[in-house]
């Protein structure tokens, strides 16, 4: 997302005034803003067409930090394009520095409330009694607000200290937010999407995955594969080491947030394939228990609502 530029000559302009522009820049921010585009789509309507119950109070959020963080990068990329485009300065640096703390933003409040609902997952499997008889109705909601004021803090903070002008101030308030990331949330994330795994691979062969548990460990899947290597990649830059385009970085990162949605549709859809069903009744497979189901399962982690005891 860079620009590179060659001042024209007032007097005689000629070819070799024009500005350079990157061919492969200019392809992958073009690739960037049609994902990011169907990705906004995408959550949208994910956005839209939720109701807000217990359930879906860590998706809807986790939309909306999808949402978000396609719609900064569609922005900043949008700039960037015109400025490649036109050779010209179109935005003050200010301005698009203020976009950063917007981007990382809703890309840490993105990873945050995906840990917080593996974990919530994982804690229905080993401790299914207490997930349904004594864990509070509105614990997904306090969890959220937590994790919205944790990310409000650590980006205020981050913010506060680069705006000081102290360079060693900033660095330290990047690592830490990096290192958060990496060896916190990302951690936790990862093990227990992996205890969910380990559960039905050696569960018995009618204990059949929910729909909630598949889609939980593909978004947590991809979390890994396309948008943490960001994370990873400024926390070494920080230490003095370049490793890939920050162009290709958000690319992959922007690829996670659009994927989610379809995620959903399709797991919403497996083993339906003659279902001309809507893009709500998908959701409502994944997100919303059937009533004969919970009412014949017997396994208590398989059942996501809060039945009384």
């Amino acid at each position: 997302m860079e620009v590179t530029t060659v001042s024209p000559s007032p007097a005689s302009p000629t070819e070799d005034d024009l500005c350079d522009i990157d061919v492969t820049d200019a392809a992958i921010d073009s690739v960037t803003l049609l994902i990011c585009l169907c990705g906004l789509a995408g959550n949208g309507a994910v956005l839209w067409l939720l109701q807000r119950t217990p359930t879906t109070s860590y998706i809807i959020n986790l939309a909306f930090a999808n949402f978000s963080f396609l719609h900064f990068v569609v922005l900043s990329t949008l700039l960037y394009l015109l400025e490649e485009l036109s050779c010209y300065t179109i935005v003050p640096l200010v301005f698009m520095r203020a976009l950063f703390p917007l981007l990382f933003f809703s890309y840490n409040l993105g990873l945050y409330l995906l840990t917080a609902i593996s974990i919530d997952r994982c804690t229905s499997i080993l401790c299914p009694l207490w997930y349904r008889c004594r864990r509070p109705q509105r614990l997904s909601w306090v969890v959220c607000a937590l994790l919205w004021a944790l990310c409000i803090t650590v980006i205020v903070t981050m913010t506060a200290l680069c705006r000081s002008r102290e360079h060693d101030h900033c660095q330290v308030s990047l690592i830490t937010m990096y290192a958060l990331n990496l060896f916190l949330f990302a951690p936790a994330m990862l093990i227990s999407s992996t205890i969910l795994l380990i559960k039905f691979k050696c569960g018995s062969q009618q204990q059949q995955p929910k729909r909630l548990d598949i889609v939980i460990f593909l978004v947590v899947l991809s979390f890994l594969l396309f948008a943490l290597p960001l994370s990873l990649s400024n926390f070494l830059q920080q230490l003095g080491y370049t490793v890939v385009s920050s162009q290709v970085l958000f690319l992959l990162a922007c690829i996670h947030s659009s994927t989610n949605p379809i995620i959903y549709l399709l797991v919403g859809r497996f083993r339906r394939p003659y279902s001309v069903g809507s893009l709500r009744l998908s959701l409502q497979r994944v997100f919303e228990e059937p009533e004969e189901n919970t009412a014949h399962s017997h396994d208590p982690a398989m059942d996501t609502a809060f039945p009384t005891c």
